[in-house]
């Protein structure tokens, strides 16, 4: 079939997005002198009329037709005003104007934002009810927060080297903060939901793909201020190392699958470790852990998140540190270094030396294992700094035995090569 021309596709987006708002507002006008004035063909000639304006006229004639629907939606609302009836429907209407016009110069955006604006209006009750009667003060306090964070402070802040070594990047620890809040907060929404024996466990699989380390210091916080939660607590930070393991294989493959055949046995095995030990403490937590809900409370501790990327930039400068004294000796000690901080970039950058044929399969697995085990280490600062002595003895030992049990892998695949 030939393409629509430019200007018919305009207009059928514009009359689309304006029979779907329509619709919404046809259905909640009401009937009889008390009913609203705009419904279903107000608004479809409303974005009719902004696509109209745009085609003949450009920006010019589309203001000009804003501020006349404007000034129709503003006596409107004066007539209705004794009635309290919001300004959700004059808003709209202003709204469907400008996307309308939007449709002829964008209409695959206008589309998509047509079909939110309807959502929106659509959904008003639940809206409503979610965030008068589900919502608490705290709650919305840590929504504003974490908003501000990412959509205000990050934006501003350098995203490049600084200090000793240049060892510091103040974007990307602050993105670390980003981090532990987000993880922390979708363990919240999680027990909140699904129940604490459920929820923590569930949360920290599912948060180890954004961050393992970040999961092990929110899941320690979280037991250390309840040790009514420390079974579940232990069984999220462990699962969260399965995520990691999985997030690692997926990545290796993406880059060289030559590196994975070599490097297989020792993520099975260490996955199979830490499934086996997380799924032990997450059984534990269904017998023991009375099932109650979490409190409305803060979906996150922002001192936890600062404590976290504090720790972290030590890491990192320690790194940098070693790495600039004892210089480049080799795959294996830039592996173990970046490993410090991140298992993945480590094992990604080895991956590529072997498809660049810079060095063999056999020659990657220790560069990866030594990144994998002194991330490991600073899982278990982190399990000892947040999480206090009795989560640090619970989450430790799988640790190790995840790092034993891939080391053990390689061995098992032959002999190592340095």
């Amino acid at each position: 079939m030939p393409p629509l021309h430019p200007l018919l596709l305009g207009f059928t987006v514009a009359l689309g997005v304006g029979l779907l708002i329509g619709i919404d507002r046809e259905r909640r006008k009401g009937e009889g002198p008390a009913r609203q004035a705009a419904g279903l063909r107000t608004f479809t000639l409303a974005s009719l009329s902004g696509a109209a304006a745009i085609a003949a006229g450009g920006e010019v004639a589309l203001a000009a037709v804003t501020l006349g629907v404007v000034a129709f939606s503003g006596l409107s609302y004066w007539r209705a005003r004794d009635e309290d009836p919001g300004l959700t429907t004059e808003t709209a209407l202003v709204l469907t104007t400008l996307l309308g016009g939007l449709a002829i110069r964008q209409p695959d955006f206008a589309a998509g934002l047509g079909v939110v604006v309807a959502m929106l209006l659509a959904a008003r009750s639940v809206l409503h009810r979610f965030v008068l009667s589900m919502l608490t003060d705290e709650e919305i306090r840590s929504l504003l927060i974490f908003a501000g964070a990412t959509l205000v402070i990050l934006p501003l802040l350098p995203n490049q080297p600084i200090g000793p070594f240049g060892a510091l990047n103040v974007h990307t620890i602050w993105i670390v903060v980003i981090l532990v809040m987000a993880v922390s907060a979708l363990g919240y929404i999680a027990v909140r939901t699904v129940g604490v024996r459920f929820g923590l466990p569930l949360a920290g699989l599912a948060s180890g793909f954004i961050s393992s380390s970040a999961t092990i210091a929110t899941m320690g916080a979280r037991a250390k201020s309840d040790q009514a939660l420390l079974s579940p607590a232990v069984a999220g930070a462990v699962l969260s190392s399965v995520a990691t393991v999985v997030q690692l294989a997926i990545l290796i493959a993406v880059t060289s699958m030559e590196t994975l055949q070599a490097f297989w046995l020792p993520l099975v095995l260490s996955g199979m470790v830490a499934a086996l030990y997380g799924g032990g403490f997450t059984l534990w937590a269904l017998e023991h852990t009375a099932e109650k809900r979490e409190q409305a409370g803060s979906a996150f501790s922002l001192v936890t998140a600062l404590t976290f990327a504090a720790i972290l930039a030590v890491v990192l400068f320690a790194a940098a540190a070693a790495q600039h004294w004892f210089g480049e000796t080799g795959v294996v000690v830039a592996g173990a270094v970046v490993g410090f901080a991140d298992t993945h970039s480590a094992a990604i950058s080895v991956a590529s030396l072997v498809t660049d044929k810079k060095i063999e399969a056999s020659l990657a697995i220790i560069p990866i294992l030594a990144a994998f085990t002194t991330n490991t280490v600073t899982k278990i600062v982190f399990a000892v700094t947040a999480g206090g002595r009795t989560f640090a003895v619970y989450v430790i030992p799988g640790l190790i035995l995840m790092a034993a049990a891939a080391w053990a892998g390689a061995f098992i695949a032959g002999p190592l090569r340095f």
